[in-house]
Formats: structure tokens, C-alpha cells, sequence
């Protein structure tokens, strides 16, 4: 396995394919670089490197019970990309993944980034308050906190309905992805999962949003049960210099897997442009 050794000792998996312009992919949570199957094999074929992590307490990396938060997140990216060298990259993040993204380019991509893609994304600010006052309930995240922490095996599973849209009148439920999805969330920590609820849904990433310059992409669907598209990325688009939002009647939060054609497709007319 390649397996890079961080400054803090913290040992970070990934996959590293192909030899062409980098793409580097940030999943969601409480997932694992397994979550991009779609997309690997899809941006390998067309001849692009392709590169993806488990961050730090997710998947096969160290399960650290300290820098479960969006600042360590992007550190930890900026000593891998630095290690791989890679330059001219597309970063692409998925739901807590575009919040590790675009803090990473905010705040360490300099030099490094040609484009930022976020689907799904938590980006700017999740929670409801006197700012954002149509955000989503703190009691939402709590509750999810709390089964991670008290039925993670059993939360895994019934989760899987609606980030997939399995819970629509109509839906096709394939119990592969939803097995998929546990295995991959079951892979990690408890402690990091149960840490990055808060990091996801209470990091403000207004800032990062508003700093950079370059071309960001916004994907999201309608339909979207676990972040909700009107709160995060009409919101997102209106503070980047340089977006474009692209949002899908019907689509679910799981888009990537299973509309992947779709995403695929529109992901790569951006990069091409």
C-alpha cells in the first residue's frame, strides 16, 4: 500500500494512477478514497493521474484521536501533495471533502491549483443561526453525533436511504452501494468520525470561499438530503470571484456513485475548458 508518514506521525493512505494533468479527489464522511471508484477509473482512462486519500482517521489511515478538524485536514493534504509533487492540479471534493478542499486551496494551494471542484459540498456554513438563518438545526448534527458515537453499525446502514435517495417513492435500492458505504465508514474511527461531524457542519469556510481567484465548479443536487443545495452551494457560488453552479433536478447527496455518468461528464467539460 503507499502509505505516506506525516510530520506528526499520523500515517495517511492513498492512490496514486496514471501520469497525465493531476486530479486529486477529497471524499466525504465518514468515507474512504474507495468512494471515488466512479471517478478514478473514469479520469484514468481519459489520461489523466488520478489521486486519492484517506484522511486522517477514515479508511485504512492512522485512526488519530487529535486533528480531526478542517485546519489539520488541509495541512495533512498540503504534505501529501508536496510529497507527490503535484502542480497544475483539479481538486475535487465530495460533501466534507469539498470543505477540505477548498480550505486546502485557500490556504496551501498556492502554485500548486488550476481548478477546485466541490459536489455536494458543506461549503460555506452548514448550521442555522442568526446569520444563517435558514441553515440546518445544530439538534440535526447532534443527533447524528450521537449515534455515531452510541450505533454506529446500525446508523451506517439506515444513513445509506437517504444519502442515496433510497428513500423515495420509486427509488431502485441497490444494497451493494449501501454495503459499500458501510464498509467504508466502519473502516475508520469512531473518535475521528465523531470529531468531524463538527468540523463539517460548524467550520465557517465564508472566507475561503471569498480568497480564491481561481475557476471552482459547484455540483449539487436538488434533491439533496444531507446537505441541503439552497443553504450550501447557491450560497457558495455567490462568494467565489470565479464560479459556475450547476444543480440536478432529483439528484441525491451520493450523485458521484449513482449518476456517475452524469457527474463524470460534466466534470470533465470543466477541466477541458
Amino acid at each position: 500500500m503507499s502509505i505516506l508518514k506525516l510530520e506528526d506521525g499520523t500515517e495517511i493512505y492513498y492512490k496514486d494512477w496514471g501520469t497525465g494533468k493531476p486530479i486529486f479527489f477529497h471524499h466525504g464522511w465518514p468515507l474512504s478514497a474507495d468512494d471515488w471508484d466512479a471517478q478514478m477509473l473514469f479520469f484514468l482512462d481519459q489520461g489523466f493521474r488520478v489521486i486519492a486519500h484517506d484522511r486522517r482517521g477514515h479508511g485504512r489511515s492512522t485512526q488519530t484521536a487529535t486533528g480531526n478538524e478542517m485546519d489539520t485536514y488541509a495541512s495533512d493534504v498540503a504534505e501529501l501533495t508536496q510529497f507527490l509533487d503535484l502542480k497544475d492540479a483539479v481538486h475535487i471534493g465530495h460533501s466534507t471533502g469539498g470543505g477540505e478542499a477548498i480550505r486546502y486551496v485557500a490556504k496551501h494551494g498556492k502554485g500548486r491549483v488550476a481548478k477546485v471542484i466541490l459536489i455536494s459540498a458543506v461549503t460555506p456554513y452548514m448550521i442555522k443561526d442568526d446569520n444563517n438563518p435558514d441553515g440546518v438545526p445544530i439538534a440535526v448534527f447532534d443527533d447524528i453525533r450521537l449515534n455515531t458515537g452510541t450505533n454506529r453499525q446500525q446508523f451506517y446502514q439506515d444513513i445509506t436511504f437517504p444519502f442515496y435517495g433510497y428513500n423515495r417513492a420509486g427509488a431502485t435500492i441497490k444494497k451493494g452501494i449501501q454495503d459499500n458505504w458501510w464498509r467504508q465508514g466502519m473502516m475508520g474511527g469512531i473518535k475521528a468520525h465523531y470529531d468531524c461531524k463538527k468540523a463539517f457542519s460548524e467550520t465557517n469556510f465564508t472566507e475561503d470561499l471569498k480568497a480564491v481567484e481561481l475557476p471552482v465548479l459547484l455540483l449539487h443536487g436538488e434533491d439533496d438530503q444531507i446537505v441541503p443545495y439552497a443553504t450550501t452551494a447557491v450560497k457558495a457560488a455567490k462568494l467565489l470571484k470565479n464560479g459556475k453552479l450547476i444543480t440536478y433536478p432529483g439528484l441525491c447527496h451520493g450523485m458521484p456513485t449513482t449518476d456517475a455518468d452524469t457527474i463524470n461528464k460534466d466534470i470533465l467539460d470543466f477541466i477541458k475548458v
